[in-house]
């Protein structure tokens, strides 16, 4: 991450808690920089609100009351929420510091991801969601840069209740969120729920299989416009081979209509599980192609007016506030031309026009089911106008249909025209009287049959009991004490027992009529994972192996090695080739190099003295080839080695040099000679010298010495002189 080091607040102290170490990044609405909370002496990220909001203080009463319901979600896979707070002008939140990335940056990287590991990376993300949503939490801008990624693998989601409160303090003209992941009924300016989130999450799985997102448009309108008036197309158009079920999955997520989505993220899920676990290797590893240029991810409806204004048949709704915003390309915030990009602001008086299209239809329960057809066999979709109103078909599917109806009609008006009204044999009165009373008769004996069935028999609601965590035994009992009958299948499930069950379809606590069967999802218990082989990888290619296997990284040991380099994996715990379960932590023993050796100290040793001592060390001794002499080494002695201190690795070398002893020196003859002519010629040579005075040496005249002259002395030893 870029650091700012210009920005005014780094090197701060915010609230006399939060000291700010950097800045990580900025958009349309805060800042974030890394900080350390002084209180507790960890790193924080803190979110700094830009100055338009901050000195709203309706908005930061309602941002106080949404972080207070977002620090109550505490879940593995939500950014937690830890403090809220203001200090002077700087309105600010405290949030979980994830270090790694995000995965806009997994996507900028590699592109399509295969099946195996989108559906991988994006479940802790739907159960993230399913948690919040459980909790009454919706985070309404679900996107590539929200979702973060740790470099010990672990998966999370950010920025719960910002976009929330931000949308209901601004005017009702506008509309905070990313376009490219904005669901229908947020671009018309309807309440979001649950299912708005889910709409999120399955355009960006649909761009984590392709690489590419479903809408693309020069200006931000022109993709929401596609969002309310175009189908999410299926990503096998672009991935050929991709499962049928992904598509389905893909499609159910991202349906126009919120009824037709799954209600939240619990029940996205288990489907996502269900699926997961009942693809083969073959379907789950297939390899998206390397690019998608040549192909259009959706047929593009018609487009909007070039002003971006939707048609005049809205425009009663529209305020003059928002018909200014319309014509002002000022009043919001756009960031165009790649991929990535952040929240933005747009002026809801351009909701763009809804169009009827012919499309297929999806039942509200699940991704699996046929679509709805006409009488004609053609398929077709409603969708919403602008007031809320369902509208026909207007395609031309709908109009051979209608002139079919038609053609039905006069017919049946002939037949009527040429049937006589008056019988020429009117019969017997007696007859017809029993006939009627035979058929009254009939009617209410079916009356009552059809009360018994949809009172109290097969065809009487009733509600389904809780059966999760139950033996199958047990859940049977209670559907049969119900009136319902059942069916098994397993599941894998990291959570519940195996035997036990993990839930049912339809879901508990729902109204279905007896004579509806009751599938019960049986736990089969965690789905186990080969772990992958880690040992003489480098420490951040066993991270990204970890990652990419679903696995956490447990703690790293760091430990001394002759023969590995420095940050390769020696070991690691559980084994490779053992059967674990997703986020499973995998524990490393990781090389710190050879152990250094410190380089003892061994001149004036012996030669085979110091040889012995480097040794034990685990050191080797080379003795140089040339002695030399050394006046105070005595011969056979290490006068230098090299190096003569620090540290090697084992079996490092060090060199010695070993001493001759002093050099020989012929003594000159000083006889007669004055002292100090005498005493600096014995020095010059190296000798030191000693004087010894007769009779008080008062002419200073050497009258004799020792070793007397011609004698070959050690260079530094000592020569007497006796000088009168």
């Amino acid at each position: 991450m870029q650091e700012y080091t210009s920005d005014p607040l780094v090197d701060t102290l915010v609230d006399g808690r939060y000291l700010i170490q950097s800045r990580l990044a900025s958009g349309g609405m805060s800042t974030v920089y890394l900080a350390t909370d002084r209180r507790l002496e960890r790193d924080v990220a803190l979110k700094v609100l830009h100055p338009h909001l901050a000195g709203d203080p309706q908005f930061l009463d309602r941002l106080g009351r949404e972080a207070k319901a977002a620090a109550r979600l505490s879940h593995p896979h939500v950014v937690g929420v830890l403090d809220q707070g203001e200090d002077g002008q700087i309105a600010y939140l405290v949030m979980e510091y994830i270090k790694g990335h995000t995965l806009r940056d997994v996507l900028k990287e590699r592109g399509a991801l295969p099946p195996r590991l989108a559906l991988a990376m994006i479940a802790p993300v739907v159960e993230g969601l399913g948690a919040a949503h459980a909790a009454g939490l919706i985070h309404r801008d679900i996107k590539p840069e929200n979702v973060l990624i740790a470099d010990d693998g672990r998966i999370k989601v950010g920025d719960f209740g910002l976009a929330r409160a931000i949308s209901t303090s601004t005017s009702t003209g506008a509309l905070i969120g990313t376009v490219a992941y904005l669901s229908p009924e947020l671009v018309l300016g309807r309440q979001a729920d649950a299912r708005s989130d889910i709409y999120s999450v399955g355009i960006m799985l649909y761009e984590m299989i392709t690489g590419r997102q479903p809408f693309d448009g020069d200006v931000p309108i022109q993709v929401a416009y596609q969002h309310v008036n175009s189908t999410v197309g299926a990503p096998s158009a672009l991935v050929p081979g991709l499962a049928e079920e992904i598509d389905e999955l893909v499609q159910w997520c991202t349906a126009n209509d919120p009824d037709k989505r799954p209600v939240d993220g619990n029940t996205l899920l288990s489907e996502l599980r269900h699926i997961r676990t009942n693809l083969s290797d073959a379907e789950l590893d297939i390899q998206p192609p390397a690019a998608h240029a040549s192909l259009p991810a959706v047929a593009p409806p018609p487009a909007p007016p070039a002003s971006g204004r939707p048609a005049e048949r809205h425009r009663e709704n529209v305020s003059p506030e928002d018909r200014a915003e319309e014509g002002d390309p000022q009043s919001r915030t756009e960031v165009l031309g790649g991929i990535q990009r952040p929240t933005e602001v747009i002026s809801r008086g351009s909701n763009p026009t809804t169009v009827m299209s012919a499309a297929p239809r999806r039942p509200a329960y699940g991704p699996l089911s046929a679509p709805d057809e006409a009488p004609d066999g053609d398929a077709y979709s409603e969708h919403s106008y602008g007031d809320g109103g369902p509208g026909p078909v207007a395609g031309p599917a709908s109009k051979r249909v209608q002139r079919k109806l038609d053609r039905d009609e006069e017919k049946a008006r002939q037949r009527a025209a040429a049937t006589p009204v008056r019988t020429l044999h009117p019969g017997n009165p007696r007859r017809r009287g029993l006939l009627w009373i035979l058929l009254l008769v009939l009617a209410a004996l079916l009356a009552a049959g059809a009360g018994w069935f949809f009172g109290i028999g097969p065809g009487s609601p009733g509600t389904i009991p809780e059966l999760s965590n139950k033996t199958v035994a047990e859940a049977q009992q209670l559907l049969r004490t119900a009136g319902f009958q059942s069916t098994t299948e397993d599941v894998y499930d990291d959570n519940v027992s195996p035997g036990l069950v993990v839930g049912s379809e339809p879901d508990a606590g729902q109204v279905i009529r007896k004579f509806q069967t009751v599938a019960l999802a049986v736990s089969k218990g965690p789905e186990l994972f080969p772990l992958p082989e880690l040992t003489g990888k480098t420490l951040d290619e066993a991270k990204t192996t970890l990652n990419s296997a679903g696995m956490a990284l447990g703690r790293i040991t760091e430990t001394f090695d002759e023969s590995a380099a420095a940050g390769i994996v020696l070991a690691q715990a559980p084994p490779s080739g053992d059967s674990v379960k997703h986020g499973t932590p995998v524990e490393l023993t990781v090389s710190k190099g050879p152990q250094p050796i410190p380089v003892p100290d061994v001149r004036g040793q012996e030669q085979d003295d110091a040889a012995e001592a480097l040794e034990a060390a685990g050191l080797n001794a080379v003795i140089a080839p040339e002695k030399v002499n050394d006046r105070k080494v005595p011969k056979g002695a290490v006068v230098a080695q090299d190096p003569a201190s620090g540290n090697l690795t084992r079996g490092g070398a060090v060199t010695l040099t070993i001493s001759k002893g002093p050099r020989l020196v012929e003594v000159p003859d000083f006889f007669g000679k004055q002292l100090r002519e005498a005493r600096k010629a014995l020095e010059d040579l190296g000798f030191e010298v000693r004087v010894e005075e007769i009779y008080g040496g008062f002419f200073g005249t050497v009258r004799e010495q020792d070793p007397e002259k011609g004698t070959m002395a050690p260079e530094g030893s000592v020569v007497t002189l006796r000088v009168v």
